[in-house]
């Protein structure tokens, strides 16, 4: 394959300098990391043929079984004095099976068939890479390109095994198309069950993908999948980059997943972590070789302080190699169809984020704080995803605002196609912890959703798992507290609590689903106000599974107001489905009453209301109109069915008015019960976007 550019080779800025002027002082900084960007794309095509056949190497490093049934080993540890092989097949002998030393630090070892012409090595039987160091050591290691790793029962570390099945899995269904709106379930495989324990890959598949389905989420996005050996880690101190978790199953059994959702039309989204590995020794990347560096920066560049990993050194070349590698061996051998990058403030400054509150002047996003290899490796990455797999969704965890994060690489910038909306959580906890309902700033809340960059897209949410962690709390627990053990059954009047909780629950979250942002993102349970925190089982918890679930049992019962906030979000995806506003150009806000406590604003052909007062109804309420002509109730929070009142009387049909208000030209009398809120559509212009 041809390794192309978007367009062409040449970069071209002036798009982003127009956009916002006031980063043209850093003209200079676009051009010099675009340089550095095709520079590396020259040394690559010079000395690899290309990113194509660079990116495809872990079809030799690692483990790879030729045409003949040999076996081929290879890997990279230049700081190494000899390789050798040794496991099940050789019946641990350390010596036996040496690796041959080649240029620039590889080493390699060919296995014959044996006498059957089957593999030296059957499939299921571990293995173990024994590296001598100059200094004498003798030290056990995994492979870094290992593709299958377990954990015995009471073993602390890692196994390495080989993974050959003779029937491997094979994808039926082709991968759905891009979807223009984005609506994401954020999911973890191992706490999808009730039940406390461990699900696994099939649980997930059986068990969650028709939930996800039925809510309207055409995007899942999986946690936790590169193999990490601490599970309380929540998958972020990864241990083996190409294996897939064994704590959940096979790897054929997440193949099986990612196929299933595809027949579902959903696309699937793999967190990558490439923002910084564990400092596992025996079962991670850590001191493979035996130095402090090989994959890594030499300490002190090479170790993050708050996470107590390792970080990469992007400058070199076969951790370009590993990388680059990792992210087509997911799209290729598992079908995903993106990636969630975490930890991008992280690799993008040298300060990593510590004690940085980026103010948003435009100083902090260049200069020599800024780690330029990591920012080149992020543009390299994003240029051959999306070269080699156009419809390949990258989403980027940046905290710092940093600009032209989402536009293309031709044109000056990083290249994801979404970025975390990371305030918008933060501001809905701190509306909860700190403020009565009589104190909301409607200016406020509007400003946080809208503060986004133009034309480089978002992706809203009131909370993911961060929100969901032990130490926090679910927007649900904050509203609703310890009420939720008592009072959520439908079969009872709902106390003042439990009211108020049901209603803003709803409409934080409609708000920022419709103002927030060009995609939008749900923790698995969330959906429907899972009660209490997440806690993974750990020595501070007795290893408990008690908070490691997700409690989909209380949405199926059928007199539990679970189930209730369930529909509505359901309804919620349904309606966006329809008019596909997340798809449309951002929202024109037209009502922001501080006093009323009311927000209108119109978007992709329908007019979102929102009456935050806890106590008054507005009647006869004027609301200006973008479009002339009837309009009816397409969602109410307020309908029984969600746990509201059932104020609304949906045959009504609003007609509008040529009035002027509020910068348009139409208007019409609406009533917005008190915490209450509306999509009003337009009978006349119901063409989706």
């Amino acid at each position: 394959m041809a390794d192309t550019t978007d367009n062409d080779s040449s970069l071209d800025f002036s798009s982003i300098l127009q956009m916002d002027p006031y980063l043209k002082p850093y003209a200079a900084d676009f051009k010099r990391r675009y340089g550095l960007f095709e520079r590396g794309l020259f040394l690559l095509e010079e000395a690899e043929g290309g990113f194509d056949q660079f990116t495809r190497s872990y079809r030799t490093f690692g483990v790879n079984r030729q045409p003949d049934n040999s076996l081929l080993f290879k890997e990279w540890a230049p700081a190494a004095e000899a390789l050798f092989l040794t496991g099940d097949f050789n019946g641990w002998d350390n010596f036996s099976h040496p690796y041959k030393k080649k240029e620039f630090g590889k080493w390699e070892l060919c296995l014959p068939p044996k006498h059957d012409q089957s593999p030296a090595i059957n499939h299921n039987t571990k293995l173990k890479v024994v590296v001598h160091t100059k200094a004498g050591e003798r030290l056990y290691r995994i492979s870094p390109w290992a593709k299958y790793v377990t954990q015995a029962e009471k073993q602390v570390s890692y196994d390495w095994v080989h993974w050959d099945p003779p029937n491997p899995y094979l994808h039926l269904h082709p991968r759905p198309k891009k979807p223009q709106s984005l609506r994401i379930y954020e999911s973890h495989v191992g706490i999808a069950s009730p039940d406390p324990k461990v699900a696994s890959y099939t649980d997930f598949t059986i068990n969650i993908l028709p939930r996800i389905k039925d809510l309207g989420y055409n995007c899942i996005q999986l946690m936790a999948i590169m193999e990490h050996a601490y599970y309380a880690s929540f998958g972020y101190q990864v241990t083996s980059f190409f294996a897939a978790s064994s704590r959940f199953g096979t790897p054929d059994e997440l193949k099986q997943l990612i196929d299933t959702a595809h027949s579902l039309n959903i696309v699937v989204l793999l967190d990558v972590v490439h923002s910084h590995a564990s400092k596992n020794t025996e079962d991670g990347l850590n001191r493979f070789d035996g130095s402090d560096s090989c994959f890594f920066h030499s300490l002190p560049r090479g170790e993050h302080t708050l996470w107590d990993s390792r970080l990469f050194n992007y400058s070199s070349w076969e951790v370009l190699r590993f990388l680059l590698s990792n992210l087509r061996w997911w799209m290729e051998e598992y079908r995903f169809d993106g990636f969630r990058f975490d930890g991008v403030t992280s690799m993008l400054y040298h300060h990593h984020g510590i004690g940085s509150g980026f103010s948003g002047d435009y100083s902090e996003y260049f200069g020599l704080q800024v780690d330029e290899d990591s920012l080149v490796y992020l543009m390299t990455a994003n240029h051959v995803l999306h070269t080699l797999y156009p419809d390949c969704i990258t989403i980027a965890e940046d905290v710092s605002g940093m600009p032209a994060l989402c536009k293309k690489v031709t044109e000056g910038g990083l290249g994801f196609d979404y970025r975390l909306a990371m305030a918008v959580p933060d501001k809905w906890i701190q509306i909860l912890k700190e403020l009565s309902d009589e104190m909301w700033d409607m200016g406020n809340i509007i400003h946080t959703l809208t503060n986004r960059r133009y034309g480089e897209k978002c992706i809203a949410y009131a909370e993911s798992h961060d929100q969901a962690l032990v130490g926090d709390k679910s927007l649900a627990f904050w509203l609703m507290d310890k009420e939720m053990y008592t009072n959520m059954s439908s079969l009872i009047p709902m106390t003042p609590v439990i009211d108020r909780g049901i209603q803003l629950h709803k409409m934080i979250r409609l708000i920022t689903h419709g103002l927030g942002g060009e995609g939008y993102l749900n923790f698995m349970g969330n959906e429907f106000g899972h009660p209490e925190w997440l806690d993974f089982p750990r020595k501070g918890n007795n290893e408990s599974y008690h908070y490691a679930r997700r409690q989909y049992n209380l949405v199926d019962t059928e007199h539990l107001r679970y189930r209730q906030l369930y529909r509505f979000d359901r309804d919620m995806n349904r309606t966006e489905d329809k008019y596909g506003w997340l798809a449309a150009p951002p929202a024109f806000v037209s009502t922001k009453h501080e006093e009323d406590k009311v927000i209108v604003f119109d978007r992709a052909n329908v007019l979102f209301l929102f009456n935050f007062h806890p106590t008054r109804s507005q009647k006869d309420y004027r609301v200006a109109v973008r479009s002339p002509g009837k309009y009816t109730i397409k969602l109410d929070s307020d309908e029984q069915q969600y746990g509201g009142h059932g104020r609304l009387d949906h045959s009504t049909e609003f007609f509008t008015e040529p009035q002027p208000f509020n910068q348009r030209e139409n208007s019409m009398l609406v009533y917005i019960p008190c915490r209450t809120a509306l999509i009003l559509g337009n009978d006349d212009t119901e063409s989706c976007y």
